[in-house]
């Protein structure tokens, strides 16, 4: 009886955790392919992005193979991008494009995917290899897409990125001289311009390094003063042939009087 008893009870407990059940744990769980694949995307146009990218997750095993895979596959993907949940939104994306490269879906998952890398960049002090990653897979998108619809907000998106870039270059050369490494700052000056002439902050960046060539210059002993401040004249005559009315140009003009008489 005991035995009959406790059966019982746990039938009672099954039977009511089912019904505590929502209609969509229901549908997660079950394999009824027409039932989820109407709910996921009432969900999606529903803005509940969330959940239908957790039916269209489900989905995706069920239907694989089927006439319905790359839209299962690529809504997946989409419905992660639009919970901004990027990282496994470009993963979808980055799957799908492999899969289904003949889809009508593909050409816009493509361009989904560089988005999330552009979202998953990072700010100009931190590792920029996320940066690069996303400035090949822009590229390369508007290569085989020249005259697709998204070409202005492709332009942007490297505009952003290339500026982040500049200023990661300028920042750490500009390290240097905050820590009154003259010499190693007048270097690293250089080589931004070297590596990158179009800088943005090209500007900034040539009045460091003729600061740097000035300072360099002042903290050397005497025998050496002389061949260094020259290395600063050079620099000051380069800056201002460029930004005659720039507003460094007062200070720089005070220390090219002071070098003058060296």
């Amino acid at each position: 009886m005991r035995y009959k008893r406790l059966l019982a009870v746990i039938a009672i407990a099954i039977a009511a955790l089912t019904a505590c059940k929502s209609q969509y744990e229901l549908l997660l769980e079950g394999n009824d392919v027409d039932a989820k694949y109407k709910a996921a995307f009432e969900l999606f146009e529903a803005g509940k992005y969330q959940k239908a990218a957790q039916l269209f997750e489900s989905l995706a095993q069920i239907t694989s193979g089927t006439e319905r895979d790359d839209t299962v596959q690529y809504y997946w993907g989409l419905s992660n991008y639009k919970y901004k949940d990027y990282y496994t939104a470009e993963a979808n994306f980055d799957s799908f494009i492999s899969r289904f490269p003949r889809s009508p879906f593909t050409p816009d998952a493509k361009f989904y995917r560089l988005d999330c890398l552009f979202r998953a960049t990072l700010r100009y002090e931190l590792d920029q290899t996320p940066t690069y990653k996303a400035i090949t897979a822009i590229s390369e998108y508007m290569m085989e897409y020249p005259d697709g619809d998204k070409t202005p907000i492709c332009q942007d998106m490297l505009t952003t990125l290339s500026n982040r870039l500049d200023r990661k270059a300028y920042e750490n050369a500009r390290l240097y001289y905050k820590m009154e490494e003259y010499k190693a700052a007048q270097v690293a000056f250089r080589n931004v311009l070297k590596d990158d002439a179009e800088n943005i902050y090209r500007e900034d960046i040539l009045y460091y390094t003729a600061m740097s060539s000035y300072k360099y210059a002042e903290m050397s002993v005497k025998n050496k003063q002389h061949e260094r401040f020259l290395v600063f004249l050079d620099d000051y005559y380069n800056f201002i042939g460029e930004y005659p009315d720039s507003h460094y140009r007062k200070e720089l003009d005070t220390l090219y009087a002071k070098a003058k008489e060296k």
